[in-house]
């Protein structure tokens, strides 16, 4: 069912090219504002649920037990979320995205409730799971729904801030989870989900409206599971490789293994689906292909950004868990910053070529400027590398989503989207596991040369609390030791990035248009 807003919906004159002097209004509409501030706090929760656990976790273990399936908590929503995303992008092409995400809504919500009732560590595991399976959802719908209700020129300026939700949820996630833990209890995390979500989706429903046309649709079932089969192995693989088994285990091949079958199988499956799940044929396109390379690399850069800097804060300089989640907020700065300058600059020019550009090579100064962080770095100067950082991913944000819905027909948009979206969480997936193998084995090797550090652990993880056991000149040796681990980590990130920079470089611009395109199906 087909299902673009006809309630409200703009009846601009024809579309006006770029530079063709004539003025067009296709400013939001109230109907349309209200579809965006629906769905961008479902994607705030859906976000938010990534990492709102990680502070909770020590008193959810104290309750339910299960230390040795800790990770899993997490685990399990990253890996459905990730592997649904592509499914949803097609059945929202083929049955309308308010159908699909009324779906994801209430699958979400019911895993938040399961999630708050649960009371074990096995219930609460599944449980995660089946939210997993709506946020994944919440995840492509949102982005996708942009592209049916603001014209191609406005649209950077909604997926830029979209795109932030996701680095402001890294820093709210943990400090939300510790609040509502230290206020009521570990329940509540889930379930202020419920009133939350039942609002979005009520004020979604009421912007959204249906046109009412069907249409029979073959969906590829077959190059669904092989791509979730591949999809999922290689997410855990990267989730837990090092940790729960060792990346050259037979766990571990048995996993790379999956990956590399299944992702052969699912090419030549969609190579002769009637409706394939992922059209080959968009990687013939420069501006997705490009943008898939450009997303890849950027999810790296961003998520072992996340994963690392605070254990440097922690570790290095002392911070607490919750101060260091603060530290962070530059980042988020510069991304708002520069995702408004970005959406700003596509409106008015219809333009956006030059923005990925300027942005990655911000992000390569960003990252090698963290590479020379040691114990003594001010927090000042630490917040003005990270505003470098986050400026340059800000700058690409907006331009990665709407540059391949823009060059794509509308009924592969949300296939296109959940692609694009795939391609920055496999990067961020793969950056981490490799990044995180490269740090510890180096840090481990640092800590070798630090036996007496060692010997007043007396075995325990290093973290804020077993770090205070220490004196001062080997809480000194233990972060001069990390910094020293980080520092490469750092810098092959950038050399890494320079390919994503290539890659802006020689992506085709496709000239945004300035009335909306609301024509049905």
């Amino acid at each position: 069912m087909s299902d673009l807003p006809d309630a409200g919906q703009p009846t601009a004159a024809p579309p006006q090219t770029p530079h063709s002097g004539a003025t067009v209004d296709h400013r939001p509409t109230e109907s349309a504002r209200l579809v965006l501030f629906s769905i961008g706090l479902l994607l705030l929760l859906a976000a938010l649920d990534q990492t709102i656990v990680s502070t909770a976790l020590p008193t959810i273990v104290a309750e339910l037990g299960g230390l040795d399936h800790l990770s899993w908590v997490i685990t399990a929503y990253v890996l459905t979320s990730t592997v649904v995303a592509p499914l949803y992008g097609k059945l929202g092409d083929l049955y309308g995205r308010r159908n699909m995400t009324f779906i994801s809504v209430g699958i979400f919500v019911a895993g938040s409730a399961l999630c708050g009732i649960a009371n074990s560590m096995g219930f609460l595991i599944a449980a995660r799971a089946i939210q997993g399976i709506g946020g994944g959802g919440l995840f492509v719908l949102a982005f996708s729904v942009v592209g049916d209700v603001i014209a191609p020129r406005d649209r950077g300026k909604i997926q830029g801030l979209f795109a932030a939700v996701f680095s402001i949820s890294s820093v709210l996630g943990p400090l939300v989870g510790g609040g509502l833990v230290q206020v009521a209890n570990w329940h509540w995390i889930f379930f202020i989900n419920l009133p939350l979500g039942l609002i979005a989706v009520i004020g979604f429903a009421a912007g959204f409206k249906p046109r009412g046309a069907r249409t029979k649709h073959s969906v590829d079932w077959l190059g669904a599971a092989l791509l979730t089969a591949s999809v999922g192995a290689l997410t855990l693989y990267t989730s837990l490789g090092g940790r729960s088994f060792g990346f050259g285990s037979p766990e571990g091949l048995a996993l790379v293994a999956i990956t590399l079958f299944g992702g052969a199988a699912f090419l030549w499956v969609e190579s002769r689906a009637k409706e394939p799940i992922m059209p080959l044929s968009l990687f013939k396109l420069n501006t997705f292909w490009a943008s898939s390379i450009l997303g890849f690399s950027l999810g790296g850069a961003m998520f072992g950004t996340i994963t690392f800097l605070p254990l440097y804060l922690q570790i290095a300089k002392g911070a607490s868990p919750m101060m260091s989640g603060l530290e962070m907020i530059p980042l988020t700065i510069g991304i708002l910053v520069a995702s408004t300058i970005t959406g700003s600059y596509m409106s008015r020019t219809g333009r956006y070529r030059i923005m990925p550009i300027i942005g990655q090579s911000c992000v390569i100064a960003g990252l090698l400027l963290l590479s020379l962080l040691t114990v003594s770095t001010p927090i000042w100067l630490l917040s003005a590398y990270l505003i470098v950082l986050g400026f340059g991913m800000g700058c690409i944000f907006p331009v990665i989503t709407t540059a391949v819905q823009s060059a794509v027909p509308r009924d592969q948009m949300g296939t296109a989207t959940a692609s694009s979206l795939l391609m920055r969480q496999m990067g961020g997936s793969l950056g981490i596991a490799i990044f995180g193998a490269m740090f510890a084995s180096w840090f481990g090797q640092q800590m070798m040369l630090l036996p007496d550090v060692a010997q007043a652990l007396g075995g325990a993880d290093l973290g804020p609390q077993s770090l205070a056991k220490l004196t001062a000149d080997q809480q000194l040796a233990v972060g001069t030791a990390l910094s020293t681990s980080l520092a490469p980590i750092f810098r092959i990130d950038a050399a890494v990035s320079v390919i994503g920079l290539i890659a802006a470089i020689v992506m085709e611009e496709l000239p945004l248009q300035g009335a909306a395109e609301f024509k049905g199906e």
